[in-house]
């Protein structure tokens, strides 16, 4: 064979070999060029450490955060012993219709903000020898949670890989060069926080404290960094592991010369001990955490740590799998997928990445008890982040977990639950002190990692269409009922969630008042951030009998009902809860054909509001649907009309949700499209700038800016669009979109502890193969078509339609 021909084979088994391994994918992200901006960075997790990795050329920088690093200490709860004496009068003036008074006059039911959630440092990987990066290509491959870095510079072929261990608790990176001694680099730390770094017996470590400080507002006080000997104490340890090469160090960086394969190992502690113990006097130590967890990964290969990783998190991951079809989109970096698709081109396996980056955003953020992922899950580069990026609990915390369940992580919501009861701790402080209710706990808008729980708003600084909220008890208390439906772990609900539940409950009869009609209602009341205009023309905030207090009250009394039922208990509270159900306020069609969201038909200010607390019954409630309440099912479905598709990121993925209970799959597919609309990076200079609400670059979803919560409410969809469940029924491809005519998908859960496995053809199912965790009795919906089932624990089922 002569050369040319031998060459000619070798360039298309080459090219063949290439297109195997970089076809389309559905689990990998990939880019031919370093992220510049954060929202280009692909990100990795353990559940508690998060790294955000730019896999720079000439110099690599990544973001380091801990989910346990916040400012500030346990919150005072009783921070404002008399504020409930102000409830008489707003409700005297709600009573008169004097809605500019009880605005005014809400605001005296105000405590501190938040915390805010810390950025911990950057970790910089600078090379001695600069040049131009060719062949460069990153990859996030969510399959493994393995990220990887190649280029070529100088005739040198430089690779990189990354992953952050949950087993090991260590973030471990390996650098190999093409020709021997090739790596040539200097590491350093840096911190925003107050901190020190310095090298000792060859490991560079930093040490610092998060601030103390009383949020005001969302901006860094002069004294945000200045207060000494308190706040969490934080500790990171960088150890360099060599083949070949030499390691030196300087006052504050470690360097490696003349190396070809090398090891990073990264390993971070902080002092928190809980939201009750203060983290500079009770708190952990830190420093020896650290060291032992970086002692024992350095004494690991890093094959060892690498196959322990991977088998860890894909014992998550590999439950579900999604498959929606033929697709003839073209092999391109992600950036440009994105950008394809917006311009409104099909890409099946862009949609199933996007489904499959929420479940592994959700397993990289959320292992921590009793700290659950916050409004950017574990990955924050900022010292004022946006919002704090606390616990918001008006939804957005709320979005975070809709995945949780109907998606195979339920061991991703524990960290969820067992916030909450660190809420109900405070919440009973709250639920007195600001509300005046003896009984039960309240939680209100935002939150933090000390389980916060009275309203925000600084005392009376700021507005009560947001401020002033006490019903994230409610909402919250339904996760527990959800975990309780798809697991049936009843010794959990027995022991932890329906005293929690029953809490939530007990403040929310102690709370309602009668109105003129003899209906239970609540006052005051705001629906969560928006405003009404009376027909005066007073627009605000504080009224009574609120639509989304009341819906979340119905779900929160008929879930509390069902708990007391299945563990036989507490019959006189059931009894009561059942008679207050009964004599909650109605909901009200208004004159458009909507679901009112104000005790009267008012007007909205803002008509097209990103915010459709109302439609809570719908979503992610139900007991409102198409088949049990008609007419609240049309008026729902006006409501979203005239609110129309475009809205913030975190608010289309609640959309979504909403259109698929609606079963209306073509329109809940549009709204996905949209929420993949790409969006230019936050800093990105442009001449025809992308923005708006949508999908960044690296498939992090944009608020705008970069919040989490869209990318977990449109994972959660897709999984409504093809399985929906109540305690009694399972309903088979209720909202699937002409789009998905074709597909299959395993492992998605329904209520009541089972497990679906099939595939469908032209809408119509083909196999349905249907497992039970626990053993019970289901009935099956497919189109008009109903079967009912009983399964043993552990059985399998192929049924036939």
């Amino acid at each position: 064979m002569n050369s040319n021909l031998k060459n000619t084979l070798f360039i298309l088994l080459f090219a063949t070999f290439c297109t195997k391994m970089s076809a389309q994918s559905n689990h990998v992200l990939w880019y031919n060029q370093p992220a510049e901006f954060f929202e280009e960075s692909l990100v990795l997790g353990n559940g508690k450490l998060g790294a955000t990795v730019f896999g720079g050329a000439n110099s690599d920088k990544i973001y380091l955060n801990d989910a346990t690093l916040w400012s500030g200490e346990p919150v005072n709860a009783n921070m404002s012993p008399d504020a409930y004496k102000n409830i008489p009068e707003i409700r005297e003036a709600l009573k008169n219709e004097n809605y500019k008074l009880a605005e005014e006059l809400n605001k005296k039911v105000q405590g501190k903000n938040s915390e805010s959630f810390a950025p911990l440092g950057t970790l910089e990987i600078n090379n001695s020898e600069k040049g131009k990066a060719v062949n460069y290509y990153r990859e996030l491959d969510i399959s493994n949670a393995i990220s990887k870095v190649s280029y070529e510079m100088n005739g040198i072929k430089f690779t990189r890989e990354y992953f952050v261990s949950a087993p090991d608790q260590i973030m471990v990176i390996k650098l190999t060069s093409s020709i021997k001694g090739g790596l040539n680099f200097d590491i350093n730390l840096k911190s925003l926080l107050k901190s020190n770094v310095e090298v000792r017996n060859n490991i560079l470590v930093m040490t610092g404290s998060a601030p103390i400080h009383e949020n005001a507002g969302y901006t860094v006080l002069p004294k945000y960094l200045q207060v000494k000997e308190r706040g969490t104490r934080f500790t990171t340890l960088i150890q360099i592991k060599k083949t070949d090469g030499k390691i030196t160090s300087s006052r504050d960086a470690l360097s490696l010369k003349d190396a070809t394969e090398a090891y990073v190992y990264v390993s971070v502690a902080t002092s928190f001990n809980g939201f009750d113990k203060n983290p500079a006097t009770e708190g952990v130590d830190d420093v020896s955490i650290a060291l032992q967890n970086l002692n024992k990964s350095f004494a690991k290969s890093f094959d060892k740590l690498k196959e322990a990783h991977i088998a860890d998190y894909q014992k998550y991951y590999s439950r579900v799998t999604l498959d929606l079809g033929k697709t003839t989109a073209p092999d391109l970096p992600t950036n440009e997928r994105l950008l394809r698709y917006a311009d409104g081109k099909e890409d099946k396996n862009l949609e199933i990445l996007y489904f499959n980056y929420g479940r592994y955003l959700l397993i990289s953020s959320s292992r921590t008890p009793g700290v659950p992922a916050n409004l950017q899950g574990i990955w924050n580069p900022h010292l004022n982040p946006p919002w704090s990026s606390n616990y918001t609990m008006n939804i957005n915390l709320e979005e975070n977990y809709w995945l949780a369940e109907n998606t195979n992580l339920s061991e991703m919501h524990l960290p969820l639950l067992s916030f909450i009861k660190n809420l109900s701790v405070t919440g009973k402080v709250t639920a007195k002190t600001f509300y005046g209710v003896n009984q039960g706990w309240a939680a209100a808008h935002n939150s933090d990692i000390w389980a916060m729980t009275n309203p925000v708003g600084q005392f009376g600084k700021e507005d009560p269409m947001w401020a002033c909220w006490p019903l994230a008890g409610a909402w919250l208390s339904t996760h527990i009922w959800e975990h309780y439906t798809f697991t049936q772990d009843k010794a959990y609900l027995k022991t932890e969630g329906y005293p929690l539940m029953k809490g939530a409950a007990e403040f929310l009869l102690g709370w309602m008042v009668i109105d003129k009609n003899g209906n239970l209602i609540t006052s005051p009341s705001t629906s969560p951030e928006n405003q009404y205009l009376t027909l005066d023309g007073f627009v605000g905030a504080t009224m009574y009998g609120g639509t989304a207090d009341l819906a979340m009250i119905r779900e929160c009394f008929d879930k509390t009902i069902k708990a007391s039922k299945v563990l036989n208990t507490d019959v006189a509270f059931r009894s009561k809860l059942e008679n207050a159900l009964a004599k909650l306020h109605p909901y009200q069609i208004g004159k458009k054909g909507n679901l009112q969201e104000w005790y009267f038909d008012w007007e909205d200010k803002d008509p097209k509001h990103r915010h459709q607390s109302q439609l809570f019954g719908l979503f992610p409630g139900d007991h409102i649907t198409p088949e049990k309440t008609p007419d609240l099912a049309a008026a729902s479905k006006k409501t979203l009309e005239i609110k129309g598709d475009e809205t913030t990121g975190w608010s289309k993925g609640w959309r979504i949700n909403l259109w698929a209970r609606l079963w209306d799959g073509n329109r809940a597919y549009k709204m996905f499209r949209e929420l993949l609309r790409y969006v230019d990076p936050d800093g990105k200079k442009t001449d025809k700038p992308r923005r708006g609400g949508g999908t960044y670059p690296n498939l992090f979803d944009a608020h705008p800016p970069f919040q989490i919560d869209g990318n977990f409410g449109g994972a959660a969809a897709v999984a409504e669009m093809l399985v929906q469940s109540n305690e009694n029924e399972i309903r088979l491809l209720p909202a699937l979109p002409d789009a998905w005519e074709t597909g299959s998908v395993k492992g998605i859960c329904a209520r009541g502890g089972f497990e679906i496995e099939m595939n469908w053809e032209n809408k119509l199912i083909k196999k349905l193969i249907i497992s039970s965790k626990t053993g019970g009795k289901t009935t099956l919906i497919n189109g008009d078509k109903k079967q009912e089932i009983v399964l043993k624990k552990g059985e399998n089922l192929e049924v036939k339609f």
